[in-house]
């Protein structure tokens, strides 16, 4: 049995590798920070535009059921796939290598960095919005994209400095960014009360598939972080027990699922509108109001952008290229702009949104069953960081049994998308737990 207190870089070797793929060697967060980190990363204007799309589908206790599901079930998964890094100390990318193989994981690994660059481009397109709206309000200057590109380099920048250099970020912005839910909340519900009764609440909805695909969605716009959650966890203190980590994944998850997804449906029932910029401004009639919450949106994007959707797939270009960290991370923000972000705000994408996170759940769900059924049945909750991180250790190859694992989940998950990364879960769990029994070349693995 390996454990972080007696590994050392000299002896888990040199792949020309940045040391930030090595495991850490000091836990910066406490539970409060931790808690902080999770309130701010998960303020996802993707939350949001899910909640849009709930529109004329749902009533309100629907969405709520649906909501709280999938918040629960993501705070549970985060607390079990989290324990790997915890221990270990070990980034996601590396993770992978226990039940894929060091080649083998970067197809998962690639299949994480997709959504995640897209949601980058989304969100920073949204966070522009927002400061264009103040510039034109106080200046009367507006340039879009000027400050895309701007709101860009200042999240890259961000980025490279690491957990130390956002930490503060994340416990100042999130005490801010729960006030200014609350108030937004219930000046939504003051302000579209009568809507809220005659669409929302009366509405009869239903609690079939339309349901269960919204249980998917909101499990489905967080299950990107559920397999990497290994970046976060690994700077947070050992020892904790998995009850209070639970717990605050919990509290940080679930309120602003909710107050995000609810404005969203309200809002959108009420008014027609999908631009969240849009949504946001209107819920909000003081001026001065508008132009803090314009503020609050970008300062949203930037923490769940810097921990959501550049470190994993720039973890993934560092292991697969070699790259250095900060390289990785001006790449990622390039690549966000070929997802032409300013089409996936149009008030015709909130459905589209929705159908995107639900099929990438199809994919992502089936990683997940292989990197628990791994851990935790087949590794006992013991690896060798030695032959991790060993380019010609016995992990070298490539897993075919996780490989074609995560093809079986996702054929199954993709025959009916509203259901995708719960109807991939126990299809790729039994397959991997088969295969690592039958197939010869996956006794290495064990």
């Amino acid at each position: 049995m390996s454990t972080v207190d007696n590994i050392v870089l000299d002896d888990i070797g040199h792949d020309g590798q940045d040391e930030s793929l090595y495991p850490v060697k000091e836990r910066i967060l406490d539970n409060w920070s931790y808690l902080f980190a999770w309130l701010g990363g998960c303020v996802s204007i993707g939350t949001f535009t899910l909640g849009s799309s709930m529109t004329h589908e749902l009533n309100i206790i629907q969405a709520l059921v649906a909501m709280f599901i999938g918040a629960t079930v993501v705070a549970v998964g985060l607390v079990f796939n989290g324990k790997f890094s915890h221990k270990y100390g070990v980034p996601y990318t590396i993770q992978l290598r226990s039940a894929f193989g060091i080649k083998g994981s970067k197809l998962p690994g690639f299949i994480r960095g997709v959504p995640a660059i897209i949601w980058f481009g989304f969100q920073s397109w949204v966070g522009a919005s927002a400061i264009n709206m103040v510039s034109y309000s106080l200046f009367g200057y507006e340039n879009q994209v000027l400050f895309f590109i701007l709101f860009q380099i200042i999240q890259i920048a961000l980025a490279t400095t690491g957990f130390k250099g956002i930490k503060w970020l994340e416990n100042i912005g999130s005490i801010f960014i729960l006030l200014t839910l609350t108030y937004m909340f219930f000046s939504v519900i003051k302000k579209y009360g009568a809507v809220i009764s005659s669409e929302i609440i009366d509405f009869k909805g239903s609690w079939g598939l339309p349901f269960w695909g919204g249980v998917t969605a909101f499990t489905g716009v967080n299950c990107t972080v559920l397999l990497n959650v290994g970046d976060y966890v690994r700077n947070y203190k050992q020892g904790t027990k998995s009850a209070i980590t639970g717990l605050i994944y919990w509290a940080a998850i679930l309120p602003i699922t909710i107050f995000m997804g609810m404005i969203g449906l309200i809002v959108s029932t009420a008014t027609g509108m999908a631009n969240p910029i849009d949504v946001f401004s209107s819920a909000v009639d003081n001026q001065f109001l508008v132009i803090v919450t314009m503020i609050f949106i970008a300062a949203a994007q930037v923490t769940t952008n810097v921990l959501n959707n550049i470190l994993p797939p720039s973890y993934v270009l560092m292991d697969t290229f070699k790259l250095p960290f900060k390289k990785s991370a001006i790449i990622v923000g390039l690549l966000s702009f070929a997802t032409f972000p300013w089409k996936l705000i149009s008030p015709e994408s909130a459905a589209g949104l929705n159908l995107f996170v639900q099929a990438y759940s199809a994919f992502l769900g089936p990683i997940f069953a292989v990197l628990i059924v791994d851990y935790f049945f087949i590794k006992k909750e013991t690896v060798n960081l030695r032959d991790l991180y060993d380019i010609e250790g016995p992990f070298k190859g490539v897993n075919w049994a996780a490989i074609i694992a995560i093809i079986v989940g996702a054929v199954v998950a993709l025959v009916e998308v509203r259901l995708s990364w719960y109807a991939s879960l126990l299809p790729t769990a039994l397959t991997y737990y088969i295969l690592m029994k039958k197939m010869p070349s996956s006794k290495v693995y064990w």
